[in-house]
């Protein structure tokens, strides 16, 4: 799994939108799904199991009738974020379920996209936290592209049903991906929004020993929960929280 930086910065560069006019999954072919080359045997590991075997028919077999499945490709942070680059993570549940609003990267919409509540009470604590101008976009990639890994635990899910693939088999990978990263040499800022999220906060400290890196938690910025006691998501400052660890670390703060 060993890559070196010069070739890691090389894919980040490389990797761009999908950009082919697809706005959803039009089959299950994972092999032709680009990750970053230090992804590639935790991938390819993962695609070999028997979960994924059955994620696999079950995504199919969902496509054969007649379901609209976003993304149209579900390891796009894998693609923007190679392991060894990554400084942050943004733990989301699954992709938005909205036509054309899923890009393969947790809480981002593609340019040219209105952006979902949860998405918009994200930019209003950036710009309480570190007074940054509400963006008129929705895309996160150049956060992505800077060592921020944007994860959903559940990759795919069909057109107006939240969670329709859920505990089908992709929580098998994102559990080895949040593994991973916890078991990286530098230091990562982990951060947790809401149960769904926090429930992998022992998986994280498991992976690592407690206290190696950052872990952030706070409400999800669902308009639901972004106000609510005792750890509203408004508020929480996990941008700033962040970037001051980063530079503690030795590390350049992210451009959000």
């Amino acid at each position: 799994m060993h890559v070196n930086q010069a070739q890691t910065a090389l894919w980040t560069e490389m990797a761009a939108d999908p950009g082919d006019g697809a706005d959803r999954l039009t089959a299950w072919q994972p092999a032709r799904w680009p990750v970053a080359p230090d992804w590639r045997l935790l991938v390819d590991g993962f695609f070999a199991s028997p979960s994924a075997q059955e994620l696999g028919a079950f995504v199919r077999s969902r496509l054969e009738a007649g379901a609209v499945v976003y993304p149209p490709r579900p390891l796009w942070a894998f693609e923007l974020t190679p392991l060894f680059e990554v400084r942050v993570v943004i733990l989301g549940q699954d992709p938005y379920h909205g036509a054309g609003q899923a890009q393969g990267l947790a809480f981002s919409v593609a340019e040219g996209q209105r952006q979902p509540p949860s998405l918009r009470n994200i930019f209003k604590e950036l710009q309480r936290d570190l007074g940054l101008p509400l963006p008129a976009s929705g895309s996160l990639l150049s956060w992505a592209r800077q060592g921020v890994l944007l994860l959903n635990t559940c990759l795919t899910v069909e057109e107006g049903q939240p969670a329709s693939h859920a505990r089908q088999g992709w929580e098998t990978l994102t559990d080895t991906v949040l593994a991973a990263v916890s078991g990286l040499p530098q230091p990562v800022v982990f951060m947790l929004w809401g149960a769904h999220a926090q429930s992998k906060q022992g998986l994280i400290e498991a992976a690592c020993g407690q206290g190696r890196h950052l872990v952030l938690t706070a409400n999800h910025p669902s308009p639901l929960s972004a106000l609510r006691p005792p750890a509203p998501f408004i508020g929480c400052g996990h941008f700033g929280l962040a970037n001051a660890y980063l530079g503690r670390q030795g590390l350049a703060p992210v451009d959000w």
